[in-house]
Order: C-alpha cells, then structure tokens, then sequence
C-alpha cells in the first residue's frame, strides 16, 4: 500500500508540476536539511518550487522543501506525525500532507503554515477533496488512495486540470516544439 501510494502521488504531482512549470517533484531517498541544525531527513515526497530550486545539490536540499509527503508505516506513525510535524514546521516547510493507508486507520491530513510560522489543519471539503495552497489549482480526492488498484494517471489528471486545458495545452506545445539543442 505504501508503495502504490508514493508511486501514484509523485506521477500524479510530477505530471502535474511539469506541466504547469512549478518546479521539481523529489521522491525518497531523496535527502533534506531543512535548518543547518535539524536532522536529515528523506520525506516519501518532496516539492521544490522553482524559485527555490537553488536550494537542491547534487546529493541533498539544503533547507525546506515547499510541500512534504509522509505516507505512514506502522514504525513511522510517532516520528511522521509528531517529531517531523513539529521540525519541518519550524524549517518553515509550507505544506505537509500525512497519509496513513494502515488498515482500519486510513485518513490523510493537511496542515498548511500559518503567518505566525505554525501549521494549521486543512480539512477536507465535504466531498473528501483537498485543494492544496502551495500547488496552485492541485487539489486531490483521497478516496483515490484507498482504491484497490490506483487510479490512472493521465485521466486523473485531465480530471484535475480539465480535458479542455489539456487538450489545448497539448496543441500549443505541438505547434511551438521546443527549440532543437
């Protein structure tokens, strides 16, 4: 479950940061040092946005990520949602998502960095979809991380954007093809 679930969110956020140009999605191992004082640490999936992609070395990112992921093992719970909530909230990490796919206990949690540098909880809209503030008009149904066989990537992600916006995105790049090296 685990593994479905990075798998399914860094294609899906990794479409969907390149083809809007927000910067780089980063999945484990993958190592962070948030604040030259904080432990390393390799989040299940990292977002660096563009302006500050300065900050990603050939080995590491040297200080917060915009958007960190930790989807829950059952040795992970105490450090994923405690010890790692608390640091990467004082790294000033804008956004970090908790997934917990453990049976019987599966939810997903939200918290988004207040002005005063603390996390406050995001929650759902009544129809379980999360709107994310750091990936502008991102937003993500957690029903589709507890179905048996995860979604499709490319329809869910028409379904994110609109098929339209696709389309016509799709049309532009065919006729002004990138520059030949």
């Amino acid at each position: 479950e685990h593994q479905d679930i990075a798998g399914f969110l860094i294609a899906l956020l990794r479409t969907f940061v390149r083809f809007y140009r927000l910067g780089i999605i980063l999945p484990a191992p993958f190592e962070m040092k948030a604040t030259p004082d904080s432990y390393a640490r390799e989040p299940d999936i990292l977002f660096v946005a563009q302006a500050n992609r300065s900050r990603i070395t050939a080995k590491k990112l040297e200080g917060p990520a915009d958007l960190l992921i930790e989807i829950i093992s059952p040795e992970s719970v105490t450090r994923d949602r405690d010890d790692k909530f608390y640091e990467y909230q004082a790294a000033g990490v804008r956004e970090y998502w908790v997934i917990d796919p453990r049976p019987r206990r599966q939810r997903a949690d939200f918290w988004v960095l207040d002005a005063k540098g603390h996390y406050r909880p995001v929650p759902l809209n009544e129809d379980d979809i999360y709107h994310s503030t750091v990936l502008p008009n991102f937003w993500l149904d957690v029903n589709w991380l507890w179905q048996a066989e995860m979604p499709d990537i490319i329809r869910t992600f028409a379904q994110i954007v609109g098929p339209a916006h696709v389309i016509a995105a799709l049309q532009q790049m065919l006729e002004n093809p990138p520059p030949q090296a």
